[in-house]
């Protein structure tokens, strides 16, 4: 028997042999009654088809499959399918580049990954594989905007986009740098304003955040992520009588208890009163100022850590509450987009409008102090810093004395008595921009009539699939726009020559129901059979990136709400329990003498024991950085397998880190993993040539401790939060004690082979089913039952007892575990010891001390 470790040999086995006998196909039939089998769904986030797996992908994937394995093998049906995300403009950009359409590209990447998914051995049902940009797919994405629209939850207005005047085409905002230019042609890019497709997630914004508290087995941080990403502000909306108008400006405010404290109201430079209201005089200093701000992200304009500007309009509003006139500002700060365009500067009890008011010398008023007597100087405005905290109300009228908290409460009753103001809720979360000018998308199902206006493609009539015919340059308006025979058709309605919706969607709204569609992807004459969707769903394990918790993760929540809604779904939340592992990270090289790019030096060219730039001979520093191909530090995932095999992959990628936090590539980590896989191979591969018919009776309790303690805690480790670093280390230390016994034919020792790689099969699947194989097993090891431990093997028959003299160890002794419990016991059994006997002669014995099942202290003098 060939007794070496040949994992490029036997895992393509394996593969093909689990593929033809469909073992980890998913059965809707077996699923949704009382009689039938538990079902699990375990699922990661979809890959887009770049070309390449890479090993943030393999970590992924392996943490999913692992808990899949483990489900299926304590009884569980499981639904562990794979999909691809495969819009977008990337995909249309490398068509651009090499000349060719994007579908050819795409589905070669999807063709190549797949490939390389089935060499890490993932128990996927390919049967149910997806493809987004797939025309079976797509029609129902198509299908769910329409339900939107039904439900009017889906409109048109104009919108501010980025617009780059060389390449004549709109730009995602991940496409504009930090100096607002283009990526792509390095033109300053423009703020223009365009119809756009938006979906109504603020409509949904409070269930979002309330629903959040459903969801106990997500991580926290991910949570409150989302909660700050909704941004409920509770406060109050107050009007400011425009001087010499009878307009007003309304701003949203979350403390309206510094009210009295107002010195001056801003609003933001793209607000249409500033046009209206700014005097002759000013007018050429706001003209400037507001093309200075076109050039600004929002990012910039927003961010804590850049001065703040602006200029006044030389127009004033009243504060009605004190009858004061206060000047009106344009700043940068201020985002026409956000609340109502326009903001009441307090400049005594906020941060950024201290600064403000110190910068361009405007009053400031404290009108909340912490304590009931005003500090010297306060009652003039004179203030370092900001008062941000409640305290007592002062120089606010009829409020002064007031607990601000209270005061809140009582002036916004003074502004509805007054109309000067109401009460309200608001959202930072903005209704969602779905709309694209590319090709590579799922186009819009709607017709633009001019007599019925937006007309819905009739369901029957879906899907509005791409046309192959388009020429893509990257530049001018949407691909599908200047294709006449695609845009002109007759309204579905009336008959009268219209035109389609040229633009595509948003990629997010593919991936934000896909999860769906797993549970019945053949189906074509609706979405997925409704029993099968409420039965599968919500999916039990969700394995992804922490980078997708707010965008991804929200819109999928959105959706799933808006079809529960529609009566399609019997579910509130698409995913019950959340895991975002870590990033991988390889060794990276970094010249600190070079900037940008330059400053990385790909690992391959640099000699570890002496790590110098290739280029300039300099030193350079050595550091863990998240892979990528910029930094030049990847570790392609192909390769790996070709050098060590999966197994040995998946192990290192469990072992290294637990699956939340960051882990290290090191080659020394990875060889470790593959010396421990030879251990296992060469242990049982011996075990199955000299075993013998007869297997000995006889019972090892020590070894039958280790093994049971090893199902206990691996078990545990899976049950408890997934710690599956861990659970390797419990294999490791069953496979010491299998290697360390001396009777290597007993019936125990056949247990603890089988337990080790029943226990393994999860981890390393590949291995564990040959070497199950070689023990004279011809069913799978992945349809054996997960195992349970025997509470009575864990029982130990004696313990060691500890003796001391004055607190210091001076012997031990074998004793029965019975009787470790009686302390009475105990120092009868440590009397009799010969460390006692020795130390304790002559001396005179002032206290015994007796710690259950650990040792016995004798004090003497």
């Amino acid at each position: 028997m060939d007794t070496r470790y040949n994992p490029q040999q036997i895992e393509p086995k394996w593969q093909k042999v689990w593929a033809e006998k469909q073992l980890d196909k998913a059965n809707n039939d077996a699923i949704g009654s009382e009689t039938n089998k538990k079902k699990f769904y375990a699922l990661s986030m979809f890959p887009y088809p770049s070309g390449d797996l890479h090993m943030g992908h393999v970590r992924n994937y392996t943490i999913t499959d692992v808990i899949a394995r483990y489900k299926r093998m304590q009884g569980y049906q499981v639904l562990h399918p794979m999909g691809w995300d495969a819009f977008g403009l990337p995909a249309e950009n490398a068509a651009i580049d090499r000349n060719t359409h994007p579908a050819k590209w795409t589905y070669a990447n999807i063709d190549n990954m797949r490939s390389q998914l089935q060499q890490v051995g993932l128990s996927y049902d390919w049967e149910r594989e997806l493809a987004t940009c797939s025309p079976d797919y797509y029609k129902w994405t198509q299908w769910i905007f329409l339900q939107f629209l039904e439900a009017g939850l889906a409109y048109q207005k104009e919108a501010k986009v980025n617009w780059d005047p060389i390449d004549q085409t709109v730009i995602a905002n991940e496409q504009v740098d930090s100096e607002g230019r283009s990526w792509r042609s390095g033109a300053l890019v423009e703020k223009r304003k365009l119809r756009q497709w938006f979906l109504k997630i603020t409509d949904y914004a409070e269930q979002l955040l309330q629903d959040l508290d459903k969801l106990n087995d997500w991580p926290s941080s991910v949570k409150i992520m989302q909660a700050n990403w909704i941004g409920k502000s509770t406060g109050a909306e107050l009007s400011f009588p425009i001087v010499g108008s009878k307009e007003k400006i309304t701003v949203f405010t979350t403390r309206p208890d510094t009210v009295y404290g107002v010195s001056y109201v801003v609003l933001a430079p793209e607000h249409p009163l500033v046009e209206t209201l700014t005097n002759a005089t000013q007018k050429e200093a706001v003209s400037k100022f507001i093309e200075e701000v076109k050039n600004l992200s929002e990012i910039d304009r927003t961010s804590d850590d850049r001065p703040k500007r602006g200029v006044a309009i030389g127009a004033s509003v009243v504060n009605p509450f004190t009858g004061k006139d206060v000047p009106i500002w344009i700043a940068d700060y201020v985002l026409f987009e956000y609340g109502t365009g326009a903001v009441m500067g307090v400049p005594a009890h906020d941060v950024r409008d201290f600064v403000f008011a110190k910068q361009y010398n405007l009053p400031i008023q404290t009108v909340i102090t912490s304590n009931s007597p005003v500090p010297m100087g306060e009652e003039q405005g004179v203030r370092e810093s900001a008062y941000t905290e409640s305290g007592i109300m002062v120089n606010s009228g009829e409020f002064d004395g007031l607990d601000s908290v209270t005061a809140k409460t009582k002036i916004v009753e003074l502004a509805e008595r007054n109309q000067w103001g109401t009460a309200k809720i608001t959202y930072r979360l903005r209704d969602w921009l779905i709309s694209r000018q590319r090709y590579w998308g799922c186009p819009i199902p709607v017709i633009h009539c001019p007599k019925c206006g937006i007309v819905p493609v009739p369901h029957a009539d879906l899907p509005i699939a791409l046309p192959e015919d388009v020429e893509l340059t990257g530049r001018g308006a949407s691909p599908l726009a200047q294709l006449d025979s695609w845009v002109n058709v007759p309204c579905p309605k009336c008959g009268t020559a219209s035109k389609r919706e040229t633009d595509t969607m948003d990629t997010f709204i593919d991936s934000s129901w896909y999860f769906l569609r797993f549970a019945d992807a053949r189906n074509d004459q609706e979405i997925g059979d409704r029993h099968a969707i409420n039965n599968w769903m919500p999916v039990d394990q969700y394995v992804g990136g922490v980078e997708h918790a707010i965008l991804h993760l929200l819109y999928s929540r959105f959706v799933t709400k808006v079809l529960r809604d529609r009566g399609l779904l019997d579910f509130d939340e698409p995913f019950t329990r959340l895991l975002t592992q870590g990033m991988v990270q390889g060794l990276t090289y970094m010249n600190p003498n070079k900037g940008g790019k330059d400053k990385w030096v790909p690992s391959a060219l640099v000699d570890p024991k002496d790590p110098k730039d290739p280029q300039t001979g300099e030193p350079l520093q050595a550091l863990f950085a998240t892979m990528s191909k910029s930094k030049g530090n990847g570790v392609s995932p192909v390769d790996a397998i070709a050098k060590y095999g999966a197994d040995t992959l998946r192990m290192f990628t469990l072992f290294k880190a637990p699956p939340e936090k960051d882990l290290e590539w090191e080659d020394a980590d990875v060889e470790g993993q593959q010396r421990f896989l030879n251990r296992v191979w060469r242990l049982v591969s011996s075990f199955a040539e000299t075993k013998q018919n007869d297997i000995s009776k006889k019972v090892d309790k020590n070894l039958r401790r280790a093994i049971h303690i090893a199902i206990k805690e691996v078990s545990e480790d899976f049950d408890g939060g997934y710690q599956l670093n861990t659970a390797i280390s419990e294999l490791m230390k069953l496979s010491n004690a299998l290697q360390d016994a001396e009777d290597k034919s007993s019936a125990t020792f056949l247990e603890g082979i089988e337990t080790l790689l029943t226990l393994l099969a999860p981890f390393a699947p590949h291995i564990a089913e040959e070497l199950w194989s070689l023990i004279g097993h011809t069913d799978s090891i992945h349809l054996q039952p997960w195992l349970t431990h025997d509470p009575d093997a864990l029982t130990v028959d004696e313990i060691t007892l500890v003796i001391q003299i004055n607190g210091k160890v001076r012997g031990s002794l074998q004793m029965p575990s019975r009787a470790s419990n009686d302390k009475q016991a105990l120092e009868e059994y440590a009397r009799s010891s010969e460390a006692a006997q020795k130390y304790l002669e002559g001396k005179e014995i002032k206290k015994v001390i007796a710690v259950v099942g650990k040792l016995v202290n004798f004090v003497v003098v």
